[in-house]
């Protein structure tokens, strides 16, 4: 048996760390430089605009009074638990879940930060088309849909294979 697989999958956290630092600071420069809903052209389909996000993902529940800051921060805290006791559990030669358990780790945490330390999460990617508009979003928030996405890819692709059938 190789070192590789003996270890667990926790040598991923250095990935989560990465993109919590990734995340802090470029939330940290838009606070530095940007007014609140200001907005910065960068493409004719892509600016920096710097919002608040009371809610979760696309505002839901933003404007809910208050207490869905606890309520998301309690289910952040618990997914972040669960996904370093999964990460403990898997070898670390697993690479596909191990990168999309730390990927959504990494996101996860990022945007806790900014619930406990602001009471909200700071979004500052901004896509759109003519007068559709993406909701804003920010580098945690890219980790969690690519480490999502990943399980997904994981989900279909190591899978069983079935047997073939003698004729």
């Amino acid at each position: 048996m190789t070192q590789t697989t003996q270890k667990s999958g926790l040598v991923w956290l250095w990935l989560s760390l990465l993109l919590f630092a990734v995340d802090y600071f470029t939330k940290a420069l838009v606070m530095a430089e940007m007014e609140l809903y200001e907005s910065i052209d960068i493409l004719p389909i892509f600016n920096l605009t710097y919002m608040h996000n009371y809610g979760a993902a696309f505002s839901f529940l933003s404007e809910a009074g208050g207490w869905q800051r606890y309520f998301l921060s309690g289910i952040a805290v618990a997914i972040s638990t669960l996904l370093i006791f999964w990460l403990r559990k898997l070898p670390a030669s697993n690479w596909k879940l191990g990168l999309a358990y730390a990927m959504v780790l990494g996101g996860a945490v990022g945007n806790l930060y900014d619930r406990i330390i602001h009471g909200y999460v700071i979004d500052f990617l901004h896509f759109y088309y003519q007068d559709w508009h993406y909701p804003a979003f920010n580098v945690a928030d890219m980790a969690i849909v690519g480490g999502a996405a990943l399980l997904i890819f994981d989900a279909f692709t190591s899978g069983d294979k079935p047997q073939e059938k003698n004729a």
